[in-house]
C-alpha cells in the first residue's frame, strides 16, 4: 500500500512539473516558425576547426564528470552505510560528549569530511580540466580556499538542520515529515532572499555596475523602462569573475528586497554594449515572467510530498537493511544518512523533470529578452545570434551536443538551437504578432 502511495504522489508530482512547462512552452507562430528554422535551418553556432575539436573534446569530459558525480553522490552515502561507517560515526559522536549539540555537530563534521574527501578527486579532476582547457585562471590555492569556505558553510547550516530535524523526530515520531518540511520551507525561502547577501559575497567580489560603467547602466535603464520593471542602479551589479575564470555569464538573484541582476565582469570586456543589453533582457525576463517566484514556489510545494516519499523509503530501508547497516532507529545519528540516500536517489529519477521545467523558462525568458530590446538596439536577431557564438566560444560549447544528455541534464536549451532562434525570432514583420510585448 505503501508503495502505491509512493507512486501516485511521484505521478502527482511530475504532473504539476509537466503543467507548469506546458504553460510555459505555449509558443505563437512567429515563435514556432522560429524554432521550426532553428532546427532545420543552416547552423547559426558555429565554430573554426580548432576550436571545434577541442569544443567536442571538453564535451566529451564534461559529460563524463556530470554522470560520475551524478553517480558518486548516491554511491557515497550507500558506501558510508553498507561499511558501517556511518554508525560508527553515530557511535563516536555519542562518546565524545553527553552533548547532544556536540554529538549533533561531532557527527556532522565526520560525515562531511568523509564525503568531500571522497569526492576531492572528482573536483580535482575537473579543475584541471578547467584549466587546461582555459576556462579557469584560478590558482590551487584559490580553489582549496573556496572549498574550504563552502566546506565551513555546509557544517554550519548541516548541522543546525540537523539538530533541528532530530529535534522534531523526537518530538514526533510519526509526523516529523510534516513539520520538518514546513521548517524546510521556511528555510528555502530565507536561503532564497538571504543568498547575494551571505553566501555569494563568501567567494566572489562583487561591485554595483555604474561604477565601472555607467553608459552601460544607462543604456540597460532603457531596457528596464521598456520592460516596465523596477530594477534600479543599485541593483545592478559586477562580479569580477576574471580573477578566477575566463567564461562569461550573468544571471539574477535574490527574492524581495534582495532582487539583483549580476553581470560577470568577463561578459561585460568580451561583449559589445548591444550584447550586454541582450544578455540584460534576458535576465530581467526571469523577473518580469516570475520565474523566480514560479521556481521558488514549485520547491515549496514539493517539500512536504518529497519529505513524505522520503519518510516511507526511510522507514521501509530500516526494516530491510537497519540491522545490517547497525542503525536500529530513525532517531539515531546514522538515520540521517538513509534520508540522504534517499533524497539523492529522488534527485537523480526526478533531473529530467526538473530540467525540462528549466529549459522551458530560459527559453521564455530567450523569446522575453530579444522582443524587449527592439527598439533599443538596431538588429535583436544579428546581436542575439552574435552573444550565443561569443558565449559558446569563450566556453567552448560542443555545437553538436548528445541529445539524451541533454534531455537528462540540460538546463538550457542546446546553445545551437538558441543561436538559431534568435537569428530567426522576428515578431515584428508584418502579420506577426510579439509574445510579451504589445506591437
Amino acid at each position: 500500500m505503501r508503495l502505491a502511495h509512493v507512486v501516485l504522489t511521484s505521478v502527482v508530482l511530475g504532473a504539476g512539473v509537466l503543467i507548469a512547462q506546458a504553460c510555459l512552452s505555449r509558443s505563437t507562430p512567429a515563435e514556432k516558425a522560429a524554432a521550426q528554422a532553428a532546427r532545420h535551418g543552416p547552423p547559426a553556432y558555429v565554430l573554426p576547426t580548432a576550436k571545434l575539436q577541442q569544443a567536442i573534446a571538453l564535451g566529451r569530459t564534461r559529460r563524463e564528470l556530470t554522470v560520475a558525480n551524478t553517480i558518486l553522490v548516491p554511491a557515497e552515502f550507500l558506501l558510508l552505510l553498507a561499511s558501517g561507517a556511518a554508525a560508527a560515526f553515530g557511535k563516536l559522536a555519542i562518546r565524545l560528549s553527553r552533548s547532544r549539540w556536540i554529538q549533533g555537530f561531532a557527527f556532522v563534521f565526520l560525515l562531511l569530511l568523509t564525503l568531500d574527501l571522497i569526492a576531492l578527486p572528482l573536483g580535482m579532476w575537473a579543475h584541471e580540466v578547467g584549466l587546461s582547457y582555459g576556462l579557469s585562471v584560478q590558482g590551487w590555492g584559490s580553489w582549496f580556499a573556496d572549498r574550504a569556505k563552502l566546506f565551513g558553510a555546509v557544517l554550519l547550516s548541516g548541522w543546525l538542520l540537523t539538530m533541528l530535524l532530530f529535534w522534531v523526530i523526537r518530538k514526533s515520531p510519526q509526523r516529523w515529515w510534516f513539520w520538518f518540511g514546513m521548517a524546510a520551507i521556511a528555510v528555502t525561502l530565507f536561503g532564497v532572499f538571504a543568498t547575494p547577501y551571505i553566501f555569494d559575497p563568501l567567494f566572489n567580489n562583487f561591485e554595483p555596475l555604474a561604477k565601472s560603467d555607467p553608459a552601460l547602466v544607462a543604456q540597460l535603464e532603457r531596457v528596464v523602462a521598456r520592460g516596465g520593471l523596477s530594477i534600479p542602479p543599485e541593483r545592478m551589479f559586477l562580479m569580477k569573475a576574471s580573477a578566477k575564470s575566463t567564461e562569461m555569464n550573468a544571471y539574477v538573484t535574490g527574492f524581495g528586497a534582495s532582487k539583483r541582476v549580476v553581470v560577470w565582469d568577463t561578459s561585460v570586456a568580451k561583449s559589445t554594449p548591444d550584447q550586454i543589453a541582450f544578455i540584460f533582457a534576458h535576465e530581467m525576463g526571469h523577473y518580469a515572467l516570475g520565474h523566480v517566484v514560479l521556481g521558488t514556489t514549485l520547491t515549496c510545494a514539493a517539500m512536504l510530498p518529497l519529505f513524505w516519499i522520503a519518510r516511507q523509503f526511510v522507514d521501509w530501508l530500516l526494516l530491510k537493511r537497519g540491522r545490517r547497516w547497525g542503525i536500529g532507529s530513525q532517531q539515531e545519528w546514522a538515520a540521517l544518512v538513509i534520508l540522504l540516500l534517499v533524497f539523492s536517489c529522488i534527485s537523480v529519477v526526478s533531473d529530467p523533470l526538473e530540467n525540462g521545467l528549466s529549459r522551458a523558462i530560459e527559453h521564455a525568458a530567450d523569446v522575453y529578452g530579444q522582443e524587449a530590446v527592439h527598439g533599443i538596439i538596431q538588429d535583436p536577431q544579428a546581436v542575439g545570434r552574435q552573444s550565443c557564438q561569443v558565449l559558446g566560444e569563450g566556453s567552448l560549447v560542443d555545437p553538436t551536443p548528445h541529445p539524451v544528455f541533454d534531455w537528462w541534464f540540460g538546463t538550457h536549451p542546446p546553445l545551437w538551437f538558441r543561436a538559431g532562434f534568435a537569428a530567426a525570432y522576428d515578431p515584428w514583420k508584418p502579420g506577426e504578432h510579439p509574445k510579451y510585448f504589445a506591437k
